[in-house]
């Protein structure tokens, strides 16, 4: 299961820099007029993970494989990109393709980098994007609310999905996302959701993007605004300055991590958007480790032995018989798997057990 974020914002707020910094690819165009991103880019990243790298010190395979986040930076959008204004149509639809969406706000002045506006105002950029984005939303919603009443004629159990589709509208024109729908019937917002993947409905990052100055400073007057807006909904912040980021690149992990503690940081903006990506959308990794490979597999939490087998192959899943599992401190106390069974620290678990962040797992299955 690879994450994948779409990047969105207004335009020459910072995107295609923040998608260069993030994915280490120097390959979306940065430049200092709208548009300037026409066709998606696209990159897939390792996830950083410290417990990956000390698992195969220990274990010394021949390779490492890590688990994978996909970018796509998204064109500028602007007001009005729900009815097709700077080719919003067109990249709104690519990001109904995506798990999660990363909002760039700037949060910086520069004379010399054009605004949509006069100067910055994040609360007000904001509302912006998620307006276009609740509008598109409702779009989708009124074509499928025709089609549900007339279905709801001849079929009386399509009725509680009218209800919520009703009452999600309802939600959404007084300019709320879809992620805040206090929904009575959970199980039909999921089927609504599942099939029409309402952008709003996706959980959100903000990335407030700053100079340098106000990194090393924690903030300033704009990047309060983007916390206060993200405080209604309950949405994440990541404050980076993507120009410094992208700077960082091209540095070693030893000079990255100097850089770094030079500006008060202690995670990179790419850190930062995935850990909280993971944490938004519930998932987790577990372990496989052997001699051919260490490698990182990820899951939702409150996945089971079974689903998680799964990820691996799907007739892992079907012949599941047992999993075989050391918890990660565990692995790194006794240092190898050996050592941690002659301890007697290895746990055999049924189809019923609940996978744990960090596990290092072997499965038994039976074609």
């Amino acid at each position: 299961m690879a994450l994948s974020i779409g990047i969105v914002g207004l335009p020459n707020v910072g995107k295609s820099t923040t998608f260069n910094a993030l994915t280490k690819e120097q390959n979306a165009e940065a430049a200092n007029y709208p548009f300037c991103t026409i066709e998606p880019n696209k990159a897939i990243v390792a996830v950083p993970d410290e417990r990956l790298d000390k698992l195969a010190t220990l274990v010394k395979p021949e390779r490492i494989m890590y688990a994978t986040v996909e970018f796509v930076d998204i064109a500028g959008l602007v007001k009005g990109a729900s009815q097709g204004e700077g080719l919003g149509n067109q990249f709104l639809g690519n990001i109904r393709e995506t798990q999660a969406v990363v909002h760039v706000v700037r949060c910086f002045e520069d004379e010399n980098v054009i605004h949509v506006s006069e100067r910055p105002n994040p609360a007000d950029d904001i509302s912006v994007i998620n307006l276009e984005l609740i509008l598109a939303d409702l779009q989708q919603l009124d074509r499928k609310l025709d089609r549900l009443t007339k279905q709801a004629r001849m079929d009386k159990s399509a009725r509680p999905l009218l209800e919520t589709a009703e009452q999600l509208k309802a939600h959404l024109e007084t300019g709320q996302p879809a992620r805040t729908f206090p929904t009575a019937d959970p199980e039909s917002y999921q089927a609504l959701v599942s099939e029409m993947r309402f952008i709003t409905a996706k959980p959100i990052i903000y990335v407030a993007n700053v100079d340098e100055g106000s990194l090393a400073n924690n903030g300033n007057e704009y990047v309060e605004q983007v916390r206060a807006c993200a405080a209604e909904e309950a949405a994440e912040v990541v404050m980076l300055c993507a120009k410094l980021e992208e700077e960082m690149a091209g540095l070693s992990d030893a000079e990255r991590q100097e850089f770094l503690d030079s500006m008060n940081v202690t995670e990179s903006g790419l850190e930062q958007v995935i850990h909280k990506g993971y944490r938004a959308l519930g998932l987790i990794s577990y372990f496989t480790a052997g001699p051919k490979e260490v490698r990182a597999w990820t899951v939702r939490r409150g996945a089971k032995g079974p689903q998680a087998a799964g990820v691996i192959h799907t007739d892992f899943e079907k012949g599941f018989i047992r999993a075989e599992v050391i918890g990660y401190d565990a692995y790194l106390k006794h240092g190898s798997e050996a050592a941690v069974k002659a301890a007697g620290d290895m746990r055999v678990e049924g189809k019923e057990y609940v996978v744990q962040d960090g596990d290092v797992m072997h499965f038994r299955f039976n074609l």
